[in-house]
């Protein structure tokens, strides 16, 4: 049994009597225009579907390959743009953080705050989130295994706040590739809190361009189907209007014209699964 985090009324993660929460937007955040513009396209989208939506892009992204790779507006301007996204569509947002000291500046805007992967067990980031009392979202490392989730809930549970989700975004498998183990999002969920899972970083092949990361986008409707099969609460899926543009990880990134097919498939198999009753064995 998972306990619900609940964001709005609208939206809360872990309620099987709703649809599976969706995160999604471009991987960085870029020109306004096209910032508001997949915003709007998404929401459209979701609002037709009956899909919670958050929007999500970064702010920064301090962990590209090259130290040439764009990174994103930074702190100041992303936060104002995020807040632009709130007030015109009506949509609350993520994005992550890389500093304990943007926590706090950063959640008067976010509602939902972000750990990256390779920031997943740095005491000082997670404890800093939790105790702004936001929902924190926590990427599972590369590096970790299932059971290892554990010891980040504990971090971020002993500031006192139990607004959690766990996202599983794949597993190092060698070198430039990544694999998903479904074992992991029924076990991440003994946590007691909701799971989430990454359709699009899962299919990032980190570093596959030599100077950035290549992708396989070809493969996330596949890899979804099989999460939500396995009982996820919410989808993170980063989607552009022409990820041949994209500034940031366009090879793994969905096309946001695909958007709505993908959505249809994933809700027949999220309906599926709620309509059965869970099996232990």
């Amino acid at each position: 049994m998972v306990n619900k985090v609940k964001l709005n009324d609208n939206i809360v993660f872990g309620d099987s009597n709703s649809p599976f929460v969706l995160l999604a937007g471009p991987c960085a955040l870029e020109e306004e225009d096209r910032v508001l513009r997949i915003a709007e396209g998404i929401k459209k989208i979701t609002d037709k579907l009956g899909i919670p939506y958050v929007f999500k892009a970064s702010f920064d992204k301090a962990n590209r390959s090259s130290i040439e790779s764009y990174r994103g507006p930074g702190l100041e301007a992303g936060l104002k743009l995020l807040q632009k996204v709130k007030d015109e569509f009506s949509l609350p947002v993520i994005s992550d953080i890389h500093l304990p000291a943007q926590a706090a500046i950063a959640a008067d805007v976010l509602d939902i705050m972000q750990i990256p992967a390779f920031l997943s067990r740095q005491t000082d980031i997670l404890t800093a989130a939790g105790e702004t009392g936001k929902i924190i979202n926590v990427k599972k490392g590369q590096f970790l295994a299932p059971w290892d989730i554990d010891h980040v809930v504990n971090k971020i549970e002993s500031t006192g706040n139990k607004n959690i989700l766990l996202t599983e975004r794949g597993v190092s498998f060698g070198y430039n590739n990544l694999v998903v183990d479904m074992r992991s999002l029924p076990r991440m969920r003994k946590t007691g809190y909701p799971v989430v899972f990454d359709a699009t970083h899962s299919v990032q092949l980190p570093g596959g361009a030599g100077d950035t990361s290549d992708g396989q986008r070809h493969y996330v409707s596949y890899l979804m189907r099989a999460a939500l099969a396995a009982g996820v609460d919410s989808l993170f899926m980063e989607v552009h209007d022409n990820p041949e543009e994209a500034k940031s990880d366009g090879a793994n990134m969905i096309y946001l014209n695909n958007l709505e097919n993908i959505l249809k498939q994933a809700l027949a198999v999220d309906t599926a699964v709620k309509e059965c009753p869970e099996i232990e064995l």
